[in-house]
């Protein structure tokens, strides 16, 4: 059996993170989720950039909205919310079958308004409303400025994937304002049941001390923090606060692990997949660790619930001068700047492209 059936089977959801026309075309997407057990999807401006940067499968649908007057974010929004349409429609069945529980695609709103609340929560209810799709999370980072607007949109019945978080500390507080809406939700008499998942970055943690710590450390520092965050999870799912929600028919808010690709060469390239093994979680994937996951037949160990070694692990990076709470910071900082780069080339693409394609 191959290893990603083996994680479905542990109650694991393993999500594509990718999407270009071209898997959409090809069948590529519903092979995948045929075979390889892969029950939803992800995107990022970074994944746009190169599916429309490295393929011609967009030209024609650009000439026709240049024809019709639409250029830059409008016109991407356009292309995005098509290529996630046809994919959500892949997905409605298993929506269906899980009740909504699994099944979902996700669109992130526009990076350069992350730090803007009111911006934020005005582009979730636009792109949700455009979409039409029940089965669509708009992605909004779990910055301090996203915080309200994810409150916000949860209340307003918007599903969002809470992205941009590294820590526990980040993961309950992005918690907090998923339940908050649906607290409201639930006082103003309304249907508490709104889809939310809260993405935990991991890999980047390793990348970035690499060869700032010994190599016994090596590669350790992003699954500790993983597994401190999971038990957390673990512990607020458990809490009476949550019950209250649950038993009033809200629905959980799963957790996420995002970044999961091996940066690392000298590493295994199941890594991380393999380490974050966990029932009632998700894991997003690179394609290419999915398909060396699908030539697997074995996972290990799952991950353990009460955190396991994870604090003694983070202790040992503190020796060597490695303050977590402050690269958290850092790399939430960082990781928003590098998706404004990414939407920056996007919107540098979809101009050369366009001007190339009008003449």
């Amino acid at each position: 059996m191959k290893a990603t059936q083996l994680l479905h089977e542990l109650g694991q959801s393993l999500w594509l993170d990718n999407i270009t026309r071209d898997l959409l075309d090809r069948g590529t997407l519903q092979r995948y989720i045929d075979e390889y057990a892969v029950t939803g999807l992800t995107s990022n401006p970074t994944i746009f950039d190169h599916a429309i940067k490295t393929s011609s499968a967009y030209d024609g649908a650009i000439r026709q909205k240049l024809a019709r007057g639409k250029g830059g974010e409008a016109l991407f929004f356009d292309l995005a919310l098509e290529d996630l349409t046809r994919a959500a429609d892949r997905f409605l069945p298993i929506y269906g079958r899980t009740n909504g529980m699994d099944g979902w695609v996700s669109l992130e709103v526009s990076p350069l308004l992350a730090h803007d609340t009111a911006k934020t929560l005005a582009a979730a209810k636009e792109l949700h409303a455009r979409a039409g799709q029940r089965n669509l999370l708009i992605k909004i980072p779990g910055t301090r400025e996203g915080l309200p607007a994810i409150e916000e949109a949860i209340f307003a019945g918007i599903p969002v994937n809470v992205t941009l978080l590294f820590s526990r500390e980040q993961y309950l507080a992005a918690a907090d304002a998923f339940l908050r809406g649906v607290e409201r939700r639930i006082t103003a008499g309304l249907n508490p049941d709104v889809g939310s998942v809260a993405s935990v970055f991991v890999s980047r943690w390793d990348a970035a001390v690499a060869g700032k710590v010994p190599d016994a450390l090596a590669n350790q520092l992003g699954i500790a923090i993983a597994k401190r965050t999971f038990a957390a999870y673990r512990t607020l799912l458990g809490s009476p606060r949550w019950q209250r929600a649950f038993n009033a028919g809200a629905r959980p808010q799963r957790l996420l692990w995002a970044s999961t690709g091996t940066k690392d060469p000298a590493a295994s390239d199941l890594l991380y997949v393999k380490a974050l093994a966990a029932p009632f979680t998700v894991n997003t994937m690179p394609e290419k660790t999915l398909q060396a996951l699908a030539a697997h037949g074995e996972l290990g160990e799952t991950l353990p619930g009460d955190g396991g070694n994870c604090e003694e692990v983070l202790a040992a990076f503190a020796e060597h001068g490695i303050d977590s709470a402050a690269l958290a910071a850092r790399l939430q900082v960082e990781g928003a700047q590098a998706f404004v780069r990414s939407w920056n080339e996007l919107m540098g693409v979809i101009v050369s492209k366009s001007t190339a394609l009008a003449a």
